[in-house]
């Protein structure tokens, strides 16, 4: 296993990482804001959960077929764009907001928004490159099982998650309720999701490896 100086060190980046705002805290502030902090915390184990997913992967050498198989990386960027922009149809077609609910909108059960959380991060085939070229830095083959390793840094990765996201989740939910009280504001969050997940979408597919 890692020793306590190289996980210090991954954690110091780790903390780095999750502090700087980037499109999974845009896709958790927006999602805490439209339908509260439940809606958050389930959007970030979605996430955290792909995490795990792409480091097992990685693990498992099965991220490298992005480097080799140039196409298998494009099919899975497209796919996550498309994905994406079906969310953000969703969420403009909304009418009202999920903290003042009227018979148009679609409230979306706590699973169903963990799974959006998750698929958005497994179709993110950059998410599992980040995994492939950073985990291995912190990773000693003389230290043990290289795949146990690997979990152990996307373990330290996700707790420190939980706790820059936490307060991102707090804040951008009672953000939410300030919203739900002004008539003019009432559908704001619902604007800002359909934003978030459309610019996520077109990062996505327009932005290569290089």
């Amino acid at each position: 296993m890692p020793d306590l100086a190289t996980l210090a060190l991954f954690a110091a980046a780790a903390l780095a990482l999750c502090a700087t705002p980037g499109p999974d805290m845009l896709l958790i502030a927006s999602r805490s804001i439209s339908q509260g902090r439940a809606s958050g915390f389930a959007t970030l184990a979605g996430i955290q959960a792909g995490t795990y997913c792409h480091a097992l992967a990685a693990a498992l050498g099965l991220s490298q077929l992005f480097l080799i198989v140039p196409l298998a990386y494009d099919i899975v960027r497209y796919a996550g764009a498309a994905y994406l922009l079906y969310l953000a149809w969703q969420a403009f077609r909304s009418t009202g907001t999920a903290l003042t609910p009227t018979a148009g909108l679609q409230r979306y059960s706590i699973r169903v928004v963990f799974w959006q959380g998750l698929l958005t991060n497994l179709l993110n085939p950059k998410m599992a490159l980040f995994v492939l070229a950073l985990f291995p830095q912190f990773v000693d083959p003389n230290a043990g099982s290289v795949a146990l390793q690997i979990m152990l840094l996307a373990t330290v990765l996700n707790l420190i998650g939980i706790v820059v996201n936490g307060a991102v989740i707090l804040t951008a939910s009672g953000l939410g309720r300030a919203f739900s009280g002004r008539t003019l504001w009432r559908r704001a969050p619902q604007f800002l999701l359909g934003t978030v997940f459309t610019g996520l979408a077109v990062k996505l597919a327009f932005d290569d490896r290089r």
